[in-house]
Order: C-alpha cells, then sequence, then structure tokens
C-alpha cells in the first residue's frame, strides 16, 4: 500500500459565532475524503496547543441529534480554543467511529432494539470503534505542532496519538450534558470504552 500523505489544498477565513477561524482543506492520497482542519492564531511550531481531533458526526454535528454528545463537543471545543485565543479543530471524515453513516443508522436501529451502543457495532460486523488517527497526525506535523493539550474524554485516542509520535502533555475534558437520549449511550462509553467521566446517573439510567 502506498504511504499515507496529505496536501493543504485550501485556506479560507471563517467567521463563526465562537470566533474567527481559518479552514484549512486537506487532500489525502489514498482516498477521495477531505479532511479539514480549523485553526486559530499563530500555531506555527507551537507547544501545549489546544487541539481537538472530532470525528465527522453528520447526526450530532449538523442536525443535532440528542442520541450522542458529538454536536456538543463540536461547540465547547470550539469554544474554548476561542476563549484560549489559540488552538486548532481536526475534522476527520471517519463517520460513526469509523464504520461510515449507513451502518451507523443501521446500528442505532439496533440501540433501539436494546442493544449498546458497542455490541450493535459488533452485530453489524465491524469493531466497536475503528477509527484510525493518522492523517490527525499528519496535519499536526503539516504545522509543526510540537505538543498538544488534547480536548477529549476518550484515552484511547491519546494512546492512538501518542503511538503516532504525538507529545500529547495534557488531557482537557469535555463534560457532556446528560438527558434520557444520551443517557444509555454515554454509560456505554464509560462502562465499555474507558472514557473518562464523572456521569450523575441515577437508579433508571436516566
Amino acid at each position: 500500500m502506498s504511504k499515507l500523505r496529505i496536501e493543504r489544498m485550501a485556506v479560507a477565513r471563517i467567521p463563526t459565532n465562537e470566533g474567527e477561524f481559518r479552514l484549512v482543506l486537506y487532500h489525502n492520497n489514498l482516498d477521495d475524503k477531505e479532511h479539514l482542519a480549523l485553526s486559530m492564531g499563530d500555531l506555527e511550531g507551537q507547544d501545549n496547543l489546544l487541539v481537538r481531533v472530532h470525528s465527522e458526526c453528520f447526526t450530532g454535528d449538523v442536525l443535532g441529534s440528542r442520541r450522542c454528545d458529538c454536536g456538543e463537543q463540536l461547540r465547547s471545543a470550539l469554544s474554548l480554543i476561542a476563549h484560549a485565543g489559540k488552538g486548532m479543530l481536526i475534522y476527520l471524515r471517519q463517520e460513526g467511529r469509523g464504520i461510515g453513516l449507513l451502518n451507523k443508522l443501521r446500528a442505532y436501529n439496533l440501540q433501539d432494539l436494546g442493544y449498546d451502543t458497542v455490541d450493535a457495532n459488533l452485530l453489524l460486523g465491524h469493531q466497536a470503534d475503528e477509527r484510525d488517527y493518522t492523517v490527525a497526525a499528519l496535519i499536526l506535523r503539516d504545522w509543526n505542532v510540537r505538543s498538544i493539550r488534547l480536548l477529549t474524554n476518550n484515552p484511547s485516542k491519546i494512546e492512538s496519538l501518542r503511538a503516532l509520535g504525538i507529545n500529547v502533555t495534557d488531557r482537557v475534558p469535555l463534560q457532556p450534558s446528560v438527558t434520557p437520549a444520551n443517557a444509555h449511550y454515554l454509560r456505554t462509553k464509560v462502562e465499555r470504552m474507558r472514557h473518562l467521566l464523572t456521569l450523575p446517573f441515577n437508579g433508571s439510567g436516566a
């Protein structure tokens, strides 16, 4: 297989509710996916840069679905980066923890039958999480970022980036809002996927 490479294709100014960012579109040589980086401030050669590595979630990011906490994490990360005045959000096109939107919707239907998010993926012949963070590591190297403070609740993401040679010096948590629609999903993240969350569950799981 050819070695994965990325190339900056375009950069544009993007004013948002949180502040003004630059949006960088990257092309990679192995597939047609276009990965993105939202940056604020002078990032070249930075240490301890505040970074969010966010995987695409159409239902949460765009539609505001309450089945997950993805859209809330996206908005919270942008707000924290804007408050710091410097940072980057890397948006990876790997929907549904890497299984794609079609299988993600099929997994939702299985969840409605009582399976949790892990077992639903396994029943569809996938792993619980098939995401790959190589592109994120390449984007950080493209900016010569020396070390990062990672906005995440997921220890596997930290481990994966470190295995790719990224110096993660700190974890910055993103506390989700717990609702009846996402309570079981969040509990599964904690109990089966090692996510670092303190959740106020009562006896009903809500």
